[in-house]
């Protein structure tokens, strides 16, 4: 149960920083956004350390680095997927991807499920696509190279959780750390590169900021969850992050919640109720 609380908390916060990220990259070129939420992201990680202690081991430096170089081809990927569209058809196989690969290292690990969690898990896989569906272009069908780039970013967010969820369980946020510090490096060096492309507009600071502590708060929450539950169900539950996105920007933005995503959130509120049972 405090896994799948934790898990919940990640996926808000997800979605959140999603949300914020997305209105900043509005106002801005996406990068200018990310390079401010990339170091207020790692201040945030840096004032834990004190509080959740840090363990700087080769194993730890290892999967902590993995992780941030698949965060940081997650960002390129997704970003890139969806600039190609259409980012209905697209999104759900990138949740999906992002949901179902950890699910299977889990399994592979040797974890098993309750006989409610065989029914939950499917459902929250399912409830995970509908979710994230978009609205329009229903239609369309995305191209070759659309659908490389949506399976390859779901991947690259698969496997940053899980190389986080590999590094030792007494490293504390020492993986948080290096991933952040590794994935801004990359990030500051492609903005560097294509500073040219990046216009001149200022992005919205103490927004992109708050995408950056939102997003620390929700990898430390999945982070925690992973070492105190199964990775089977806590990268499911976390995976549900377009969920807090579409309430969001129901209730800043007036939005329409579509049929689908009701029924998502519907499907979504049932699966992790089974995924609770014992």
């Amino acid at each position: 149960m405090i896994a799948l609380l934790l898990a919940l908390g990640s996926s808000l916060a997800y979605g959140c920083a999603d949300f914020l990220g997305g209105l900043g990259a509005r106002k801005a070129h996406v990068l200018r956004t990310v390079m401010v939420a990339a170091p207020a992201s790692l201040a945030v990680e840096l004032l834990l350390w004190p509080a959740l202690g840090a363990s700087f081991g080769s194993a730890t430096l290892g999967w902590g680095a993995a992780s941030g170089v698949a965060s940081a081809a997650a960002f390129a990927l997704l970003y890139r997927t969806l600039a190609i569209g259409p980012m209905n058809v697209l999104s759900p196989v990138t949740a999906l991807v992002s949901a179902a690969l950890p699910v299977g290292v889990g399994l592979l690990q040797g974890e098993r499920l309750t006989a409610a969690g065989l029914v939950g898990l499917p459902l929250a896989l399912v409830a995970v696509v509908l979710v994230s569906a978009g609205h329009g272009g229903g239609s369309a069908r995305p191209s070759r190279t659309a659908l490389l780039l949506a399976l390859g970013a779901g991947a690259a967010i698969a496997l940053q959780l899980v190389f986080l969820h590999q590094a030792p369980s007494g490293s504390g946020v020492a993986p948080l750390i290096t991933g952040r510090a590794v994935s801004s490096a990359v990030v500051l060096a492609a903005a560097g590169l294509i500073r040219h492309r990046l216009g001149s507009e200022r992005p919205a600071y103490a927004m992109s900021a708050a995408t950056g502590v939102l997003d620390s708060l929700a990898n430390l929450l999945f982070l925690l969850a992973a070492r105190s539950g199964d990775l089977t169900v806590v990268a499911v539950v976390t995976a549900l992050y377009p969920a807090g996105t579409v309430l969001l920007a129901r209730g800043v933005l007036a939005e329409r919640i579509h049929r689908g995503q009701l029924v998502g959130l519907g499907t979504a509120a049932v699966a992790v109720t089974l995924l609770a049972l014992p």
